[in-house]
């Protein structure tokens, strides 16, 4: 069951939203849930990215072990093209200051 909100809009953002949902097919109400929807999943998204970096950031300070990006590159370009080339090896974080 859908709850009730009431939005307080700028009459200039209230008619902006009208136009943009008329051009888009919707109505308005439509629209601004659309809008809220995306805006709502991109800051979840954001969240997680977040949280997957700060674990990272926490997981190599724990084992201290890194893979060069650029050796990592290459790696991946040459197995991508069929190639045999040796793997990334880990190597420990050099803290730059």
């Amino acid at each position: 069951m859908a709850s009730i909100t009431t939005l307080k809009l700028p009459e200039e953002l209230k008619f902006r939203i009208s136009v943009a949902a008329a051009d888009a097919g919707k109505t308005p109400h439509a629209f601004m849930i659309e809008a809220l929807t995306v805006q709502t999943e991109a800051a979840e998204r954001r969240h997680e990215f977040v949280s997957l970096a700060l674990a990272a950031e926490q997981e190599v300070a724990a084992e201290g072990l890194v893979y060069d990006a650029g050796e990592t590159f290459v790696w991946l370009r040459d197995r991508l093209a069929g190639g045999q080339s040796h793997s990334p090896r880990a190597r420990p974080v050099t803290r730059r200051r």
